[in-house]
């Protein structure tokens, strides 16, 4: 059965019996288990590269791997506009992925060939004489850098979209998969993160940065030849041109009718004005919000697109807008994950992290909250949307809004909790043990298992078809202005409590001489204050999809 605005990697109308669903989605499945096991670790490793085999300073690398993060944001920008407007998603996965097996060559030879590196030296022992990467060679380093931030971006922003693209929402059981998708989209994500920081961590501490990263090259070639293995199944949806010109063209065109009175009957207004529609996009019906832009569909006895728009344009821009407050309310409440995140695993790093004859270094503390959460995810996906699927209808088990929200009061808790528990450690006489970060590091995985992946969701399936990667983009914009805003916070914070020669809370030498128990609470009062913001405008919001479980189309046959 012939599926309506996608197409096989040929061009041809696609079969949904053939094309798309869990069989597809596996290759997916697989990339992001791979691409995981390379980023997560890398990502946090970075500085430790930077600053021990490069030489750069303690500014130097944070700065640069800051810069790393923001620019793999900005590419997945600019990945999402091509994929939506240009060319298919698979197609602009495996045109623009090999970007980040290159630029891992890149740094693996830089990191093989000593000519390539500084010497080796001790940059704590030896500061003065450890030369920092330079010339020909730090403009290597940075190429490879950003060259990997390029594909990675690309793939990031693709990927998510074109799994959610293999299911369609108006059956019931496409539905529910389409639901699991993103739980399992997300448990891949965790599952390699936990591989790579056992793994990757392990080659690079201890067999070399080479190795490592060589390993990285050829574990991103393997995921990228799944990826394109899968082509013969996938659904892509037909790109139908830029649709930030679409929304610009409506905006423009309210502007200019904004003296003109709508109607009565709004099939007046769109009059004239349906040959400028977009074939393979969703026809999206009239609704009562937003009322000005309708003025857009009035037909002033012109033609063409700046002229007049089709009510489908006009409600995509209508969506558009109508999730703009979640989107602010969801980043401000995201502040709290952020900070918690980056503290506690601080926190502890200044714990007893000996279990039995093993120590836990702190950067394999991240593994704590993983294992939460791949935990969770499966529990979550196999029982208890089920069970509360049965209980209120939704394919989901709850709404997206709800979720997210279940996620914003985990965050929350973890900050009291977190804000006693250093309170406490700073008291302690004996060195307490890692185990009592296990209350907020169990409500850090609630809050990704509820939050990340119910506001991945809720920004693909609410976005009109033809935007289904930039609203992955804006989801991951989502989070990088959360973290610096959770910078921003730290800076004001510090500088509100600093007196005199006397440092701000957060400027001690070590947290034993920090207050960031204080500081904590300071978290837990912007985190309730952006939740109180973000149900407002949740209970507000109307789902432009039904998110109870859809009923078949009466013209469709059961597949």
């Amino acid at each position: 059965m012939a599926l309506g605005g996608f197409v096989d990697w040929r061009g041809n109308a696609i079969n949904r019996e053939v094309h798309g669903g869990v069989r597809a989605a596996w290759f997916l499945y697989v990339l992001t288990v791979v691409t995981n096991v390379v980023i997560v670790p890398n990502l946090l490793n970075l500085v430790t590269y930077l600053h021990g085999t490069m030489h750069m300073g303690v500014s130097g690398s944070a700065t640069t791997s800051t810069n790393f993060f923001g620019a793999t944001s900005g590419f997945a920008l600019i990945g999402a506009f091509l994929s939506d407007s240009y060319i298919t998603r698979s197609r602009t996965m495996l045109l623009f992925g090999p970007f980040m097996f290159l630029g891992y060559g890149l740094l693996a030879l830089q990191a093989y060939l000593p000519s390539l590196h500084p010497p080796p030296c001790n940059i704590e022992a030896e500061l003065n004489n450890c030369k920092e990467v330079h010339g020909w060679n730090a403009a290597l380093l940075y190429t490879g850098l950003y060259m990997t931030a390029f594909g990675d971006g690309f793939v990031r922003v693709c990927l998510p979209s074109l799994g959610a693209d293999q299911f369609d929402h108006k059956y019931p059981s496409e539905s529910r998969q389409q639901s699991s998708f993103f739980n399992w989209y997300t448990f891949g994500i965790s599952f390699g993160g936990f591989v790579g920081l056992i793994f990757i961590v392990w080659l690079e501490n201890y067999k070399g940065w080479a190795i490592g990263l060589g390993v990285c090259c050829i574990l991103i070639l393997l995921g990228l030849l799944i990826v394109a293995a899968g082509f013969p199944f996938y659904r892509n949806q037909v790109p139908e041109g830029s649709p930030l010109t679409r929304i610009l063209q409506v905006l423009v065109v309210a502007f200019k009718n904004r003296k003109l009175e709508l109607p009565q009957k709004p099939e007046e207004a769109q009059e004239n004005n349906t040959g400028s529609g977009t074939g393979s996009i969703d026809a999206l019906s009239q609704t009562n919000s937003l009322k000005f832009l309708d003025k857009a569909c009035i037909n002033p006895g012109r033609n063409g697109a700046w002229s007049v728009c089709t009510v489908t344009k006009v409600e995509e821009t209508k969506i558009v807008l109508r999730v703009l407050p979640l989107f602010i309310s969801s980043m401000v409440g995201y502040i709290s994950n952020i900070i918690l995140f980056t503290f506690t695993v601080q926190q502890g790093g200044m714990t007893n992290t000996s279990l039995g004859k093993i120590h836990v270094s702190p950067a394999t503390l991240f593994i704590i909250p993983i294992t939460f959460q791949m935990v969770m995810l499966a529990v979550y996906d196999q029982f208890i949307v089920p069970f509360l699927r049965k209980r209120t209808g939704y394919v989901g088990g709850i709404t997206h809004l709800q979720r997210i929200g279940i996620g914003f009061v985990a965050m929350l808790l973890a900050s009291v909790i977190a804000a006693i528990v250093e309170k406490k450690r700073k008291e302690a006489v004996v060195q307490m043990s890692l185990f009592w970060l296990a209350p907020q590091f169990f409500l850090l995985g609630v809050a990704d298992v509820t939050s990340f992946t119910g506001l991945l969701e809720f920004f693909n399936s609410e976005a009109p078809r033809g935007m289904k990667s930039i609203a992955t983009a804006l989801f991951w914009c989502d989070l990088g202005l959360a973290s610096l805003m959770a910078t921003f916070l730290v800076e004001v914070v510090n500088k509100a409590t600093r007196h005199g020669q006397q440092g701000g809370w957060l400027e001690g030498s070590s947290l034993n001489n920090s207050h960031l128990d204080l500081f904590y609470w300071v978290v837990a009062v912007v985190g309730l204050l952006g939740f109180l913001n973000y149900l407002y405008w949740a209970k507000k919001y109307v789902y432009q999809h039904n998110p109870r479980i859809a009923e078949l189309p009466a013209d469709q046959d059961s597949p």
